[in-house]
């Protein structure tokens, strides 16, 4: 899929700098990113989960421990 990023200037500026220092080119730094992002958010939505899970099985002796 074809997409059309627009960027601020300023980060525009960012990306090619980010970009330099890496060695790549920008467009390699900028799904490394995405990509980065989105299993970060995979990771994130994971661990609410299983905390979520925890604290359902656990809710007793979570309340108990509070009092």
């Amino acid at each position: 899929m074809a997409m059309t990023l627009r960027l601020s200037d300023e980060q525009s500026e960012a990306l090619r700098k980010r970009a330099e220092a890496e060695g790549r080119g920008m467009r390699q730094t900028a799904l490394r990113a995405i990509d980065d992002y989105l299993q970060r958010v995979s990771q994130d939505e994971l661990t609410d989960a299983l905390a979520e899970k925890g604290a359902q099985r656990f809710a007793g002796l979570l309340r108990r421990l509070g009092e």
